[in-house]
């Protein structure tokens, strides 16, 4: 007896359907453009009232044996309930699998406490994501691009399998874009442009340095003088240097503009600065337009802040959504490459 003609053998799903909460439209509907054999699904997202949710989910019967994929956006914490409320009731609906999409992990900073008293909300959330039920197929998957911190991967429960990915080929891209589009100089020591990846802490260089092997890398580090804080070279050469500063995320951003500063006091011709995740609560985006960077790169994964500053000062939004992409497909290729 063939495998597909077992009493016991269940098709895998050709079809991916993709649902997104209303921050999201718009790269949702750019990674439909980047993927095969996705359609984009309707959600009608109303309140009652009482200011609670009013949610329906449009054409639910096409959702059975296919894979569901929902792009999430948690960047204010009064859009998680909602959100939630659709999540918890998908697998009532006999989707092949689910997939969440959280591009940016809200309380990824908040993963410790270093005094009693303090709430690590960042486990709080991962309860929550894993109270989400499984469907046919087994456990969720999470893809979550640059968390702030790996070890928060193990606060999510059985029903959630964490899928860490990273927004820098993006950035890898663009560095590779630019070089090719500058002049060559024969005066240059180098027979073509060169980046200088800069890191301003141990941290981000620890998270990030793999990624950029073929590159000039700088540590930043901030050392105590008296009552204040400076900003110095660790490690590395700045004088002379295109230097990218990057990290994860832009909250305030005073230390990043600190250290795009020391890094053009120290000598560098310019400095840049890529994080995925553009935070930039209260306004503080508009430090960035008169501040020390060429370039400020980020994603699309805060889609409200990204639209405010796209365009703006140094601001330039790089959209995740062939990433996204790639994660629907790789998956879509492994399911049908099964038959």
């Amino acid at each position: 007896t063939t495998m597909s003609g077992s009493l016991f053998f269940v098709k895998p799903a050709q079809n991916t359907v993709l649902l997104c909460s209303p921050q999201m439209t718009k790269l949702a509907e750019k990674v439909v453009k980047h993927t095969r054999n996705v359609t984009l699904g309707s959600i009608t997202w109303k309140k009652f009232p009482d200011g609670f949710p009013n949610i329906f989910v449009h054409d639910v019967e096409s959702i059975k044996g296919c894979h569901v994929v929902f792009l999430a956006s948690f960047s204010q914490a009064g859009e998680i309930f909602e959100q939630m409320s659709v999540l918890c009731s998908l697998p009532q609906y006999a989707p092949h699998s689910v997939k969440i999409i959280l591009p940016f992990f809200p309380v990824g900073t908040m993963e410790r406490v270093d005094r009693e008293g303090e709430i690590a909300t960042a486990r709080t959330l991962a309860r929550i994501l894993s109270s989400i039920p499984p469907c046919r197929g087994g456990p969720l998957d999470l893809v979550i691009y640059d968390i702030h911190a790996l070890q928060e991967r193990f606060y999510f429960g059985d029903n959630v399998i964490p899928v860490l990915q990273s927004g820098v080929p993006l950035l890898l891209g663009k560095l590779e874009q630019l070089a090719l589009e500058m002049p060559y100089d024969p005066s240059s020591a180098n027979d073509k442009f060169q980046w200088t990846i800069a890191f301003p802490d141990m941290g981000a260089y620890m998270r990030y340095n793999h990624m950029f092997t073929a590159f000039d890398t700088i540590i930043c580090m901030k050392v105590r003088q008296g009552d204040s804080r400076k900003i110095t070279v660790k490690e590395g050469i700045a004088k002379g240097k295109h230097c990218v500063l990057v990290d994860d995320l832009i909250q305030t951003g005073g230390t990043l503009i600190e250290t795009g500063k020391a890094l053009l006091d120290l000598g560098a011709v310019s400095v840049s600065a890529f994080c995925t995740h553009g935070v930039f609560p209260q306004d503080a985006w508009k430090k960035f337009v008169t501040g020390p960077f060429k370039k400020v790169w980020i994603t699309d994964s805060c889609p409200v802040q990204a639209s405010l500053v796209n365009g703006k000062g140094p601001f330039e939004v790089l959209s995740l959504a062939p990433l996204i992409a790639n994660v629907i497909d790789m998956e879509t290729v492994e399911q049908v490459s099964a038959l």
